[in-house]
């Protein structure tokens, strides 16, 4: 197996042909990039991943790539474009699953993909014979239909999931912005009690007026981190499940 998709790198790249040729050989990330056609983003996702460990140069201390990383960059590349979780990769790693456990499991996944994108198409084409204009389309009732449809184990690809995420980029800003600002105003208040501190007010209560700003910006970050949960959890849009 592993020799078969070796001769298939090499005819998809033959420029790795010379990599096999020099055992030992150690090479940088960018090197590799090109070797595997991977981006440096993917290698380093990788490998906070924990599915790549190259060592590091003790001299320089960058990151050292050998045959051994290359092979695996090139495993996980190979597995990623026919879709296999990440976590199944780390589970054929560590050698819990072979590769024909690994692709049963995924194959497994890919049918149900399949029966879920043939459930669709027909719904789409069913779809493709209605003349109303969408003002005059009793969505309702398709929703009804899907609803039964996904009760019978049905799942569609429901491209609303991805709808909320732009919706942490305004809550984010904001709050940085704010606690910035506090942060800011609290420094201020330090930096005016320092100048002078024979004509400022007690210490005691200039410890009090720079805590309030500093207050604010921690009620606006625990704000702000239940803020992205319901995202997350999609609470706010509950309403159009329905």
């Amino acid at each position: 197996m592993r020799h078969s998709i070796e001769k298939a790198l090499l005819e998809a790249f033959p420029w790795n042909r010379p990599w096999t040729q020099k055992r030992g050989m150690r090479v940088k990330i960018n090197e590799v990039e090109a070797l595997v056609g991977i981006t440096k983003k993917n290698i380093r996702f990788y490998e906070a991943e924990g599915l790549l460990t190259p060592r590091r140069n003790s001299e320089n201390g960058y990151r050292d790539y050998g045959e051994a990383e290359v092979e695996t960059l090139r495993q996980i590349k190979l597995l990623r474009k026919l879709g296999v979780p990440l976590e199944e990769i780390r589970t054929m790693q560590t050698g819990a699953h072979t590769v024909g456990d690994g692709m049963r499991r995924h194959l497994i996944t890919l049918e149900r993909d399949r029966a879920n994108l043939e459930q669709s198409i027909q719904l789409c084409d069913r779809l493709t014979g209605c003349q109303e204009r969408l003002a005059d389309l009793d969505a309702g009732a398709v929703l009804a239909e899907m609803d039964a449809m996904e009760q019978s184990g049905t799942t569609f690809q429901n491209k609303q999931r991805l709808d909320i995420r732009v919706r942490y980029v305004a809550p984010v800003v904001i709050a940085l912005l704010t606690v910035a600002l506090m942060a800011a105003l609290a420094a201020l208040i330090f930096w005016a009690y320092l100048m002078d501190p024979a004509d400022a007010p007690p210490l005691l209560l200039m410890l009090v007026l720079a805590a309030m700003p500093l207050l604010v910006a921690g009620g606006v970050v625990l704000a702000l981190v239940q803020r992205i949960r319901e995202i997350g959890r999609g609470e706010e849009d509950d309403a159009k499940n329905y």
